[in-house]
This record gives structure tokens, sequence and C-alpha cells, in this order.
């Protein structure tokens, strides 16, 4: 067999090889040449951070409550988030987000409904957060009323609140087990999966956005839908509710 000897200086063509090589692999540390842009790793944006430590409920106030104690009937139950009963108000995030991915695993009663609601504005005019937020339903779809009420299954559990009928409908656990929940928002868009299962799909604004609204029970409400950055909320509906491993990231 026949070895080749080279000199300490590699040839043109193999050093520009070893150059791109370099770059490709570890972009991040590369440095850039003259006129080039950057290289973002998709792991320098988005990571997920958790919004409930398991604890505490440190990072959320009552909904027009900001600096004032959450009330008692929203508690941590066994490494949840439970609402034991009505009257609290909306427990919403300190933080505004836009553009995000949120998971969360949520569970409800028997006869029961909730939402998890976002984009909410936080403004004395508005009494609620679903004044300004639209709702991903949290329901117990074979006791609940709302379930039959609507159009076409649009209050039942994973749907776009009384906006959208459900892509795929069904998706719901029974009342008393846990739910794996996904919400998508980004540039003027949402999705929403329940239990892996895409149950939502459809523009934040626009012409087919506004035509939603319009026949909705949200015709004319003032600020509905209308902010494309705000307050997470997990709604007091009056009844039990539990939520755990709540995560986000921003997109």
């Amino acid at each position: 067999m026949t070895y080749m000897r080279f000199s300490g200086k590699l040839p043109i063509a193999a050093g520009l090889l070893s150059l791109t090589l370099t770059l490709s692999v570890n972009p991040a540390n590369a440095t850039r040449l003259p006129g080039e842009h950057e290289v973002i790793s998709p792991l320098k944006k988005g990571g997920w951070e958790s919004l409930f430590d398991g604890k505490t409920l440190k990072g959320w106030h009552i909904y027009l409550k900001e600096g004032q104690p959450v009330s008692d009937k929203w508690t941590v139950d066994n490494g949840a988030i439970h609402l034991t009963a009505g009257g609290a108000g909306d427990l919403v995030t300190d933080k505004e987000y836009g553009n995000f991915e949120l998971e969360l695993e949520w569970k409800i009663a028997e006869g029961g409904n909730s939402g998890i609601i976002y984009h909410v504005h936080e403004d004395p005019k508005f009494k609620a957060s679903y004044n300004t937020g639209p709702e991903m339903q949290v329901l117990d779809n074979e006791r609940h009323p709302d379930a039959k009420q609507g159009r076409d299954g649009n209050r039942t559990a994973g749907s776009l609140y009384d906006l959208q009928k459900p892509v795929t409908p069904n998706a719901a656990k029974p009342a008393g087990e846990w739910n794996k929940a996904r919400l998508i928002i980004k540039d003027g868009k949402a999705e929403q999966y329940l239990n892996g299962k895409k149950t939502a799909e459809y523009p934040t604004s626009g012409p087919e956005w506004d035509k939603m609204v319009a026949e909705s029970k949200f015709k004319g409400w003032e600020g509905f839908g209308k902010y494309d950055k705000g307050h997470l909320a997990l709604q007091d509906h009056g009844n039990k509710v539990w939520f755990r491993n709540i995560r986000i990231r921003e997109l």
C-alpha cells in the first residue's frame, strides 16, 4: 500500500472543503464572512418555558387583580392547578404572549365547563377574559348542555368556542380523565389539538375571521379577537377543573 505524505499546508480546494464542513456542522460558532447573514439555529429560538412549577401559582393572578393574593379557590392539588369552586375569577398569566405554542393537560369534573383563553387584553372596561380572548373549550361533552348548543359541535371540548365546529370531533376523553391540549398561534394563523388530534384551524384576523365572529355570539363585542398579543387565561366557569404540565414556547 502506498501512503501519501502532505506538507503542513492543505491545498486550496481541501481548505475550502474543510471550511465548508465546519460552517455546516457548527454554524453557531462559525465566523461570518463579509456580506453573509447570521445563521440562527432553531435551538436558539423558542425554548420551552414552564408556566407552572407544580407547587405554587407564581406567575399567575386573577383577572384585573394583578398584585393581589390569588383566590383560595384556585389551589395547587397534587401537582395540578385546581379550581375548587366558582366565584374566584379567571386565572391569567402575568406575562403576555403573541406568537406561541402552548401545551398543557386538563381534567374536568362531571358536568363541568371551563376554557383556555388567549390574547386576553386586561382592561377594566372588559369585565372578563373572554370579552377579548378566543377560547379553546374545556367541557364534559356527555353531561354539560353546551355540547349540544351552538352549531355543529362548536361548543364541544377542543373546539374554538362558538366560532368553528371541530375539525376532528369527539377527541376529548370523558370527565375525570386527563386530556392533552396543544395550541399554536403563529403570524395570524391558529391550530388547536386535543389528545393528538387537530380540532381547529383558522386565521386570527382578516375577512374569514370577521365572518366567523359575525356569525357567533361574539358579534358586535368590542375588543373580541382584536389583539395579537395578550395574557393566557384558565377560565372559572363555576365548575371544578384541573390543569397541569403547562408549558409554552414563543415563536
